[in-house]
């Protein structure tokens, strides 16, 4: 298989310094605001973000550990498959985050709802649309038993070097 290289279109900026401490999912990061700041080149694909309330931020998680297969994620004390989880040490460090938009300033958008380290390479941004993203669900896995835990998880460096 062919190498994939990827080039990050800008940085995100967040209150989050370092990994102990943040917020591991948007839920949980109610009214934390950040700034997404896109590389000058990339501007003009910023057109018309500002009709979307929420935007996708895709991101490398820059300070994860080297992949493992198996991890312990933060809401549970069991190992589970990698695949299984939303950690970021994987073979692949690409994150995920649903933030809210509040305005874009050029190469600027201001956002909410932040659980991403200030510093964080930005890979992609694609608009939130419920009717594309929200799907009914009949299982959760081993977070049916821990989903209550959410608002007060916070990263404990774990998956840090």
């Amino acid at each position: 298989m062919t190498k994939i290289i990827y080039k990050p279109i800008g940085i995100i900026h967040s209150p989050f310094k370092k990994p102990e401490g943040t917020p591991i999912q948007t839920k949980a990061a109610k009214g934390v605001k950040g700034t997404v700041e896109i590389f000058p080149e990339y501007e003009e694909g910023l057109r018309d973000i500002e009709g979307f309330s929420h935007v996708i931020l895709i991101y490398h998680f820059h300070l994860a550990k080297p992949a493992k297969l198996l991890v312990k994620p933060f809401m549970d004390e069991n190992l589970h498959g990698v695949f299984a989880t939303r950690a970021p040490n994987r073979p692949n460090p690409i994150g995920i985050s649903v933030v809210k938009l509040i305005k874009r300033i050029g190469c600027k958008i201001q956002i909410e709802n932040v659980d991403i380290l200030d510093g964080t390479p930005l890979l992609d941004i694609k608009p939130y649309v419920p009717d594309f993203d929200i799907y009914d669900t009949h299982r959760i896995g081993w977070l049916e038993e821990n989903i209550e835990k959410l608002p007060e998880a916070k990263d404990d460096g774990r998956f840090v070097d």
